[in-house]
């Protein structure tokens, strides 16, 4: 491959990067669990609200935040994405408005990506978590702590203030 090649191959892996962070946002709010999870290699791994690997047990942690009555509108930004070869770490910002026990939330967070590419195209083989801020919109979104242990905690199901 010669350096232009190489070149196109690193920016359209970085947009198929970008679109499967797109697609995560519109599975996970629309409540497509397959398809969800089909975004995972066999044997990734969620690291947010819990730590869940492999497919049958993303399957079931990820419909049962469904169960829980909570939902979700992920908007997701400020990708730095660094290709090497057939792996790839992804950073972006999320700013996410919910629903937990009926309660309107507003959440902020970083996404921290561990990708590779697979015969399917990119897929996570780690999609990690960590909210800076969750609290009832209600409140304003300067009333609450900021940090992961406080905002997990918001999140709960039956503990949304």
């Amino acid at each position: 491959m010669n350096h232009l090649e190489a070149r196109l191959r690193r920016l359209e892996d970085i947009e198929a990067i970008r679109n499967l962070d797109a697609a995560y946002c519109r599975l996970v709010d629309t409540g497509d669990w397959p398809g969800l999870v089909a975004l995972f290699t066999a044997d990734g791994t969620f690291d947010g609200l819990a730590v869940v690997t492999g497919s049958a047990d993303l399957l079931a942690f990820f419909s049962g935040l469904a169960d829980s009555g909570m939902r979700f509108w992920h908007h997701v930004s400020n990708h730095e994405i660094a290709v090497d070869g057939d792996t790839a770490t992804v950073r972006s910002m999320l700013w996410q408005p919910c629903v937990v026990d009926d309660v309107p939330h507003v959440a902020a967070g970083r996404y921290s990506d561990s990708v590779v590419r697979t015969a399917e195209g990119w897929r996570y083989a780690v999609k990690r978590v960590r909210f800076d801020y969750w609290g009832p919109l209600r409140d304003g979104w300067d009333r609450h702590r900021f940090g992961f242990a406080p905002a997990a905690g918001a999140a709960t199901p039956g503990r949304a203030g």
